[in-house]
């Protein structure tokens, strides 16, 4: 049967983005931001992840204002990265596992959750930085991808309850999946930030921190909290929390922490890193 091994919460600024392609890695803004990852990419080495569902929220490139779905999974064999602005070049396609993918949404739909399903999906750097920056070889990486697109943009949002009972239905699918598969979770986004409006440069180290504290054991403090308790406590899109709670309700009661590292300011955001091993 398939395994969740375990979860990976990363920002996904796509600062960052033009940061890896300009190889700014020693450079004293981006160091301590970029020095938390080899750690992350150890634990990946050691746990050899088959799949990565990745958590992320699209930013106009496949969903714009017009059609925003709550939730929806990706179903493609392959998903393609398109110019979204930024300064971002497009990077090749990622492979997916279609069948993976309509086991999880048909799963999910039992479980009581309306899913979009795409059958075509493009990505944007909600998706993609994540990738890059936890395998950046893209010629070793062998992981296929399955995206999770929820909406953080359009209100009304889902609720952090709800999109913890998500990830709680995702766990579920994916144990009930009869191939013999590691997957990893990946949540993306966060932590506290607001760039628009009078609290543009808004950042809150304070409940950054508490977020990453509780989200190991105490998962359900954060659930309770209101979409408008979010955007108070950690910015308009700091609401990218839910995407990380999505996470953590995939993993299951027992986590196991095994590196976290957290750097303000990057491009005006709270950066978290975090990473849970299944019990």
């Amino acid at each position: 049967m398939a395994k969740i091994v375990g979860g990976v919460t990363t920002s996904h600024i796509p600062a960052i983005g033009n940061a890896i392609a300009k190889e700014l890695f020693e450079d004293p803004y981006w160091k301590p931001f970029f020095d938390g990852y080899p750690a992350v990419r150890a634990w990946l080495d050691k746990v050899k992840p088959d799949v990565a569902i990745v958590v992320y929220n699209d930013h106009g490139l496949n969903f714009f204002l017009d059609k925003m779905p709550t939730f929806s999974v990706g179903a493609a064999f392959e998903y393609e990265n398109r110019d979204e602005g930024w300064g971002l070049q497009p990077l090749p396609p990622y492979p997916g596992d279609p069948e993976l993918s309509w086991h999880l949404i048909e799963s999910l739909v039992a479980d009581e959750f309306d899913i979009c399903s795409c059958q075509e999906m493009a990505v944007d750097h909600g998706f993609t930085v994540p990738m890059s920056l936890l395998w950046p070889d893209r010629a070793a990486r062998t992981v296929k991808t399955i995206p999770v697109a929820v909406n953080t943009v359009q209100h009304p949002l889902p609720t952090p309850a709800r999109c913890f009972k998500l990830g709680q239905a995702i766990g579920r699918a994916v144990e009930s999946y009869g191939k013999d598969l590691k997957v990893v979770v990946l949540g993306t986004g966060g932590l506290s930030h607001q760039l628009d409006g009078e609290r543009a440069g808004f950042i809150n180290k304070a409940f950054d921190l508490m977020c990453l504290e509780k989200i190991v054991d105490e998962p359900e403090t954060l659930a309770r909290y209101s979409i408008h308790d979010l955007v108070r406590l950690a910015g308009a899109q700091g609401a990218e929390l839910i995407l990380w709670l999505i996470m953590r309700g995939a993993l299951g009661d027992k986590v196991s922490k095994v590196h976290s590292n957290y750097h303000i300011p990057i491009s005006n955001t709270g950066a978290g890193l975090l990473v849970l091993e299944s019990a």
